[in-house]
């Protein structure tokens, strides 16, 4: 009976947590609904801020306090006669009345972490059109690029985002660390200069379409399959009905045009590349890349920016999509269900004897 009683205590604590998750997911749900569509908002993180501490924290395990001293009050002394300078000539460019205020020309730095679908294309959009609002002529963007590619129509659309900064005559560099394949690569043929880690994969200028056919177990087991088109290629290949040779010439039709377009827009992008010998879905690694003009250096990103921190202000762009308020608190819910669950159940496991 001692059993009995202890299994249905436990048995009224887990209906009881599950009934508890329901209803926060409930509520969560309802005053979630209230902020659905919420924005994201931009990022902005100084890079060179970021690289001179290192180095300021680097030198004080490095120098002595003497010789940091000294350092400092030099740097201190450099920097006032700098503002000197800069206040002389806005006084002299406003009694001339040609006072006209700029600023020093930045680097902007983007990330794309590619998936199949591209969604990432999303924020990137919102990023280029904030760059677009500040940028002044001068300015660059360097795109630390990772994808093996995916979707046609996704990657495209990524690469017309990249192309309205080309078209705002803003020198854009891609970087590419670990790979740019694909629709990666299409992505990367944009920038005006292409940089790549020895062994970064870039190329793969091809197409592929995959799918299963159960067809035959569906028969096997007497189960009939039926798909109704209106217009003769409306589906070609299917997973489930019987494929025809026609239907298999037509896709694989597709597919070559789908290839001829890629090439089309390499060719327009970087006109110097012998496509007939890089165009055949082949990848190859970075050194391999530079031989073939794939690419235009092999240096990592994080090179490019250590020698940009160095003479100009380098600016870290993300947007991020806000989480909303039933999506934070399901989250927290489900966490904790699942820890308190696993508690319930460790208690519950009696020995029977």
């Amino acid at each position: 009976m001692e059993f009995l009683f202890d299994y249905g205590l436990f048995l009224a604590k887990i209906a009881t947590v599950v009934v508890s998750i329901i209803a926060i997911l409930i509520a969560a749900k309802a005053v979630g609904g209230k902020s659905a569509g919420a924005k994201g908002e931009l990022e902005v993180t100084n890079l060179t801020e970021q690289y001179k501490d290192t180095v300021v924290e680097l030198e004080h395990h490095l120098f002595d306090d003497a010789e940091l001293k000294a350092r400092t009050k030099a740097e201190k002394k450099a920097d006032k006669e700098a503002e000197k300078a800069k206040q002389k000539e806005i006084k002299q460019a406003a009694k001339s009345g040609e006072l006209e205020l700029k600023r020093d020309v930045r680097l902007f730095v983007l990330d794309f972490n590619g998936s199949i679908d591209a969604k990432e294309v999303a924020a990137l959009r919102e990023e280029v059109s904030a760059i677009l609002a500040v940028a002044i002529e001068g300015d660059e963007v360097l795109l630390r690029l990772e994808s093996g590619g995916g979707m046609v129509h996704g990657y495209g659309l990524a690469s017309s985002q990249l192309d309205r900064l080309r078209d705002a005559n803003i020198k854009l560099t891609i970087s590419v660390d670990k790979v740019a394949a694909s629709g990666g690569y299409m992505m990367a043929c944009i920038g005006e200069k292409i940089i790549a880690a020895p062994f970064a994969i870039v190329g793969s200028i091809g197409v592929v379409a995959q799918l299963p056919n159960f067809n035959k177990l569906l028969k096997k087991n007497d189960i009939e399959f039926e798909q109704l088109t209106a217009g003769e290629y409306k589906r070609t290949l299917t997973m489930f009905g019987e494929n025809s040779d026609k239907a298999r010439e037509k896709f694989q039709l597709e597919l070559e045009e789908t290839h001829v377009l890629f090439k089309d827009f390499i060719r327009e992008h970087r006109s110097e590349l012998d496509l007939e010998k890089v165009a055949t879905g082949e990848h190859w690694f970075g050194k391999q890349a530079l031989e073939l003009g794939l690419i235009d250096e092999i240096q990592t990103s994080d090179d490019y920016l250590t020698k940009a921190c160095k003479n100009r202000e380098v600016l870290a762009i993300h947007y991020v999509q806000k989480k909303k308020l039933s999506d934070k608190i399901a989250g927290i819910a489900g966490q904790s269900a699942e820890n308190v669950f696993m508690r319930l159940i460790s208690k519950g496991q009696r020995p029977i004897v």
